[in-house]
């Protein structure tokens, strides 16, 4: 497995490289530029020393690899120094947003907390939801938990979050009043109240998120089961005496995993990318609304990294889903 992982890795350097090409042409031949982000009172001569502190004077390959070694070198030695109080990055430049002036990690840096707490904490609440939804349903087909279960996962996967997110908010915020309808960043939980108001805030988020990812999850989880259930190893189990639940739980469940774990390796890199739509309608400030609001601005440093990074997490999750394949299914092996 250590072999087949390292193998992987090195596959994954020239596709993250040229992923990383396509996403710089992308968006710096895109249309708009920081110059008319620059007011026109400002005089010429000032115009162009600004221009030529961002770097958008130079050559595309010259700005693709500068960018390159901001993103991979520059970056890692500024984390470092403030980690450890070292001075390995004195007078690098970093990538610096064209709108705010200020590094593109530090925005993400601090969208970041945000986007983990309620994207995260609404994935891990679909996940735990889903699968025990999806194995019972299997379980019990054509019951009426089957139908329910199917209905409700149905009108989640089919409706968009945007959707939801507005009727729940005309609900539950403005008719009954027992949630707010915008989320506070600037909320700190220091005591048991503030942390009362926090839960109280993310529960709309949270539903939205969890009942679209748990839709899917669940569908596949059933699926999987079902076509696991009918084989001859299940059978045999049974014929040997085993109970219901050993077989189910310990032998069907964990062979039916496998499809599983690759869309919830797949869905890991939205919980860092945000959610743009769920974050836009509770007023997250989170990484998906800074990708919007550098769409708006035309700030390509924060659209290429934000967009880079969501690809690098991608290539990371399928090698993680690979490998624990071969943990989940020991007929499957990496020679």
């Amino acid at each position: 497995m250590l072999t087949y992982a390292l193998r992987r890795i090195l596959i994954a350097i020239p596709t993250l490289l040229l992923i990383s090409l396509v996403i710089f042409l992308l968006v710096d031949l895109a249309p708009g530029s920081p110059a008319s982000e620059i007011p026109l009172t400002v005089p010429a001569a000032v115009r162009e020393k600004i221009l030529e502190s961002l770097g958008v004077n130079q050559p595309v390959w010259v700005r693709y690899l500068l960018w390159l070694k901001q993103f991979f070198w520059y970056e890692p030695l500024h984390a470092i120094d403030n980690a450890f109080g070292t001075d390995y990055a004195a007078g690098a430049q970093r990538i610096i947003s064209y709108s705010s002036r200020a590094p593109v990690f530090q925005i993400i840096g601090e969208r970041l907390p945000q986007t983990l707490t309620v994207i995260g904490s609404a994935y891990v609440v679909a996940i735990l939801i889903a699968i025990p939804i999806g194995i019972y349903s299997a379980y019990r087909q054509y019951s009426w938990f089957d139908q329910l279960g199917t209905f409700v996962s149905m009108v989640g996967y089919s409706v968009p979050t945007f959707f939801t997110g507005v009727l729940l908010i005309v609900v539950f915020a403005v008719k009954l009043q027992w949630f707010p309808s915008i989320y506070d960043t600037q909320l700190r939980v220091t005591d048991w109240h503030s942390f009362l108001e926090q839960v109280r805030q993310m529960v709309l988020p949270v539903a939205v998120l969890a009942l679209y990812n748990s839709a899917e999850i669940s569908r596949y989880t059933r699926s999987s089961m079902l076509e696991n259930l009918g084989q001859d190893y299940v059978r045999t189990a049974r014929a040997k005496g085993m109970s219901e639940r050993t077989v189910v739980l310990k032998h069907v469940a964990r062979n039916s995993m496998i499809p599983v774990v690759t869309i919830i390796a797949l869905g890991m890199p939205a919980v860092f990318g945000g959610a743009i739509i769920t974050e836009q309608v509770f007023k997250i400030n989170g990484i998906g609304a800074a990708l919007i609001g550098a769409i708006h601005a035309n700030d390509l440093p924060v659209v290429q990294t934000i967009t880079f990074i969501t690809a690098m997490l991608i290539v990371m999750f399928n090698l993680l889903a690979d490998i624990l394949y071969g943990l989940l299914d020991p007929r499957i092996r990496y020679d």
